[in-house]
């Protein structure tokens, strides 16, 4: 895929990298995930580079502020609020979204993706307020939020 053309004297190249999951038995056990091998742009190596960490714990969710302006560039973080006048265990339907990871109130739900097998993330009774709610919503591939929506089954 040949990158974007930019007019910025020293243009930054970021690369987002996720585990998703480790293979965990026999000859399988060396599972590396992330760069493994050199980085080249037009057949000459990167050097000097940094990388960061995203924590993806409470703290890191609580110190998140809301974007100066729109972008098109994937890996954006949601966040929205709903009421409930009584809680309850719920299912978070997520099948508006593409692959990512959901949080409600500071607690991670779990991932979800487009692909499947899982399309609604359970949240038990006891992580919702009767009340104002949280939701926090990191996608890799959206640019822009898409509704969440409750349920009492998984189906």
């Amino acid at each position: 895929m040949p990158l974007p053309k930019s007019e910025v004297k020293d243009p930054v190249l970021e690369i987002f990298v996720e585990g998703m999951g480790h293979i965990n038995f026999a000859q399988y056990m060396i599972d590396r995930k992330g760069i493994t091998d050199r980085v080249t742009l037009n057949g000459m190596t990167l050097m000097n580079w940094e990388t960061f960490l995203l924590p993806f714990d409470s703290a890191y969710l609580t110190q998140l502020k809301p974007l100066a302006k729109t972008t098109e560039k994937p890996g954006i973080f949601f966040k929205g609020s709903f009421d409930l006048p009584e809680t309850g265990d719920t299912y978070l339907d997520m099948s508006n979204w593409k692959k990512g990871i959901v949080w409600v109130n500071g607690r991670n739900l779990g991932r979800y993706w487009e692909k499947g097998p899982q399309k609604r993330l359970y949240c038990p009774g006891v992580w919702l307020k009767k009340g104002k709610n949280e939701v926090v919503v990191f996608d890799l591939h959206q640019t822009e939020g898409n509704q969440v929506s409750g349920f009492k089954s998984i189906e």
